[in-house]
């Protein structure tokens, strides 16, 4: 069995104008005081050139210097937006625009092939950077239809998963030259949601060996999936792992669709680590019976409270789940220590 890697952070909620979120230097350092022992860094040119990174072993060791002075390591990087920009409905153009560069902002077209090419760069940039694993989103055509109001036509759900497939392909086959995991963050708003989308998916690139899993729970509980069951389900394919709490507490008024409200308002809401109803004594558990190789990260959403009190909070929760496994079973000292001779006969053999 592994031990699970951390306590992580992701920084994508934290970066901002003002230090010390205003730098890769100075978020590692924060992470650092705060006692996280490693940072899953965004593909925000606020923090890393992804070009730079693909494409200079010098650049990258100058991330990992700077990672390993503030007593961190780099556990992945992520590629949300950009993986998101790679399947974008016609009805989201707008309101994903602006997560592109902008000289393809307006032309769909163009906007995708940066997106693809992007996801490429993260692939060699993860591979210089030494990582193993990757996060990002699938993106989504098929989203606008997931409640089948007016019928759904026959073969619009298969259309858009060949489609999805067409253009993840390439990717997949870029990280794979790069000997790194794609890893999706399961989640409402992408065509790649939940464990029948994940398994629909697969089938269309070919159980593709690149394609795996973000575990995320928070986006199981608001969709009343059972997250220890998927555990148990698709474990060979969670390389990635995002600790997030949340509550749903629907009521006569509303239930999983939220009824438009925001986030505060909601049944389904997340929550910092602890204040939600995530049973993650029972998730370290399973992943690591299971193997899990890689990193616990925190990634901090809360509808109620302060992110740097949940940043502050997260590095000692995650650190309690944490499980050292055992090296021996705990009753060995019992070991009869008999021979296969004796072994056989006691099964009268």
């Amino acid at each position: 069995m592994k031990t699970i890697k951390g306590p992580a952070i992701f920084l994508a909620q934290f970066v901002g104008d003002d230090a010390p979120f205003d730098s890769f230097a100075h978020l590692a350092e924060w992470a650092g005081r705060l006692g996280y022992e490693g940072v899953q860094l965004p593909a925000d040119p606020r923090l890393i050139d992804l070009e730079q990174a693909a494409s200079s072993d010098a650049y990258c060791d100058d991330l990992r210097r700077v990672a390993d002075d503030a007593g961190v390591a780099i556990t992945e990087l992520a590629t949300h937006l950009q993986g998101q920009l790679v399947a974008v409905h016609p009805a989201y153009d707008a309101l994903f625009d602006g997560f592109a560069a902008p000289h393809v902002r307006g032309d769909r077209d163009a906007r995708t092939a940066w997106a693809v090419a992007q996801m490429k760069l993260a692939a060699r940039a993860s591979q210089r950077l030494g990582l193993s694993a990757h996060a990002t989103f699938s993106g989504a055509l098929a989203w606008p239809y997931l409640y089948p109001w007016p019928q759904r036509p026959a073969g619009l759900i298969e259309t858009a998963f060949d489609e999805l497939a067409r253009r993840w392909r390439p990717i997949l086959d870029a990280f794979d030259a790069a000997g790194v995991d794609v890893c999706y963050e399961l989640h409402p708003g992408e065509d790649l949601h939940d464990g029948v989308t994940f398994e629909r998916f697969l089938a269309v690139v070919d159980d593709h060996p690149r394609a795996n899993i973000l575990y995320d729970p928070s986006h199981f509980v608001l969709q009343q999936l059972d997250y220890l069951a998927f555990i148990d389900r698709y474990h060979a394919r969670i390389k990635a792992f995002h600790v997030k709490d949340a509550e749903f507490r629907p009521d006569g008024r509303q239930g999983v669709y939220g009824g438009y409200g925001g986030w505060v308002e909601r049944a389904g809401r997340f929550r910092s680590l602890g204040d939600g109803q995530v049973d993650f004594g029972a998730i370290f558990s399973k992943l690591a019976q299971y193997d899990y190789p890689g990193w616990a990260v925190l990634e901090w959403e809360c509808a109620l409270k302060h992110p740097h009190d949940g940043a502050r909070e997260g590095v000692e929760f995650i650190r309690r789940h944490l499980i050292r496994v055992a090296d021996h079973a705990f009753d060995d000292f019992a070991g009869s220590g008999v021979d296969r001779a004796k072994l056989r006969g006691l099964l009268g053999l």
